[in-house]
């Protein structure tokens, strides 16, 4: 693989070299004059965003930095303001009012108008990126500070949605702006070299508070790279990996993240029959098509063993895709028992008749394949942990690396270890809704499908009230009888979910993170303007 003109520098770093550019100035082991002044950082992120324009789907998931929302997270994930000064929804649900702020500006400054709110959604919905709109039927400006949402059917997750989406100036949007934009948040896009840094200004006209950190630098590396920066003394924040961030370095400690960010094995769900997706790709697995096998596997494994294991200690115990959010269902916690998950097989008709070390029942052998992306080693290390742990009960794991191209034709025939984790409980919807099954998008590749489950998720999706929603998220995924957990139907293994860890100058406070949805870099920056610096290093 190429490498960019930042690895490269940084390569160079590592071997003690003087390096220009940015860092100009610094030899290895320096600090770099914006920390020395402390009114910038540089940070260190692993993911570049392919686009600045929130319509095409920047800061979806996350805070989009450059532009305001209507609403936006605390840290706890309940909402406040932020253009919005005040907003209410109609007893049918399907109304939604917004009063705006009037003291908003543009970076260019141009005041910021609900005729822009509408311009955003309406130009989102039309360019169906990442950001599902299908329920908003239409978008008004009643004058200069009052928009009205008028929704196709009631929507719970409506704020999760908007609170991602940054408004873009109708004046100036063009088809450059994802890669020149102007917003009104918190920070002023300078400069972005692709493949190298995104430059950021503390917006010195926000109507909110300013930036105490008057400039950013955001480069682009592998962690690899970032580590050697941090050694180097030349970046302030960097992402790291479980199996460096047990490397102390001086001038530096490591910060754990908690996150929503989680690893399982999907497992199909219904036999090999010969059908295949509308893609011609093969359905069934005619050993995760049985529930005690799925069960077993998910009660054979020690996730604190895993976590140690194959992470260094650096994730904690997985049970749901909603771990720690305000909608997960604190009743899907299983305890590791290993007696039980051979009671599971022995009682279902599982046995080692052969003595080889794998049950089988029927002829079938209880052995499948769990497919990862190669080069993801989070993903393989966990894989393999957890299927040496399954060996004990008789199960056979196959880990197999392969390119996402190859993964997304079989997941719907072989085990997968998947991610995800999101701050809006729309994920779950996406992930168990039976018209969801077999489709390539991911989501439910296992082929999930229950009349029980549709019923609470489209209970939840339309709720009126956050308590009814919630409280549907969670029956949905145990009603105490059934449901998408692995004391239900087990469609999925939960293992762990994984600490998102970062080098931190020592110094830097880097303020109250929220809980990390999937993916460690731009989660990272949500808080970004809350950054400060707290004292002069020596």
């Amino acid at each position: 693989m190429r490498k960019t003109g930042w690895q490269w520098r940084f390569l160079w770093i590592a071997a003690g070299a003087i390096v220009m550019g940015v860092f100009s100035g610094c030899a290895s082991g320096a600090y770099p004059v914006s920390s020395l002044q402390r009114d910038g950082v540089v940070v260190a992120i692993s993911s570049e965003p392919s686009t600045l324009d929130p319509v095409q789907g920047w800061g979806h998931g996350n805070t989009p930095l450059i532009q305001s929302t209507l609403v936006k997270y605390r840290s706890d994930m309940s909402f406040e303001n932020d253009l919005a000064v005040d907003y209410h929804l109609d007893a049918s649900g399907l109304v939604w009012t917004f009063t705006l702020r009037d003291d908003a500006k543009f970076t260019d400054g141009e005041a910021v108008t609900a005729d822009d709110v509408v311009f955003t959604f309406e130009t989102a919905r039309a360019a169906q990126a990442s950001i599902d709109l299908t329920f908003m039927e239409k978008v008004e400006a009643v004058n200069d500070t009052t928009v009205v949402f008028t929704l196709s059917k009631p929507t719970s997750v409506f704020l999760n949605t908007i609170a991602s989406v940054g408004i873009v100036p109708e004046h100036a949007y063009g088809a450059d702006y994802g890669t020149n934009p102007v917003g009104s948040g918190p920070w002023k896009f300078v400069q972005w070299n692709p493949q190298e840094q995104l430059i950021l200004e503390a917006n010195e006209d926000y109507y909110g508070r300013i930036p105490s950190i008057a400039n950013v630098t955001i480069v682009f590396m592998t962690e690899d790279a970032a580590f050697a920066a941090v050694q180097a003394g030349q970046v302030d924040v960097a992402l790291t990996a479980a199996t460096l961030a047990g490397t102390e370095i001086g001038g530096y400690h490591v910060a754990r993240v908690t996150s929503v960010d989680n690893r399982g094995f999907t497992l199909p769900m219904l036999p090999a029959e010969g059908k295949v997706t509308e893609s011609g790709y093969p359905i069934g697995n005619d050993v995760t098509c049985n529930l005690e096998i799925r069960q077993a596997i998910a009660c054979a494994i020690d996730r604190e063993l895993v976590a140690d294991a194959a992470l260094n200690g650096f994730a904690t115990p997985c049970y749901s895709e909603n771990d720690g959010m305000p909608w997960n269902n604190p009743e899907v916690v299983i305890d590791t028992d290993v007696d039980y998950a051979k009671r599971l097989l022995a009682d279902a008709g599982w046995s080692d008749s052969d003595g080889d070390g794998i049950v089988e029942k029927d002829g079938v052998e209880a052995s499948f394949t769990v497919l990862y992306p190669s080069g993801d080693s989070v993903r393989q290390a966990i894989a393999f942990a957890a299927a040496e742990q399954v060996e004990d009960i008789g199960i056979h794991i196959n880990v197999e690396g392969t390119s996402w191209d190859d993964l997304a034709k079989r997941m719907f025939s072989d085990g997968v270890m998947m991610g995800w984790g999101a701050a809006n409980p729309y994920e779950s919807y996406c992930l168990y809704q039976s018209s969801g099954a077999f489709k390539d998008d991911f989501y439910n590749p296992e082929g999930y499908q229950s009349e029980e489950t549709d019923q609470y998720l489209s209970a939840a999706m339309e709720a009126l009230t956050t308590e009814e929603a919630y409280r549907n998220w969670q029956l949905a995924q145990w009603d105490g009888e059934t449901g998408t957990s692995m004391k239900g139907a087990c469609p999925w293994v939960w293992i762990v979910n994984v600490d998102h860890l970062y080098y931190v100058r020592d110094g830097l406070d880097i303020g109250e993170q929220q809980l990390h949805p999937h993916g460690s870099s731009m989660p990272l920056l949500q808080n970004l303007s809350e950054w400060k610096w707290e004292e002069v290093q020596k």
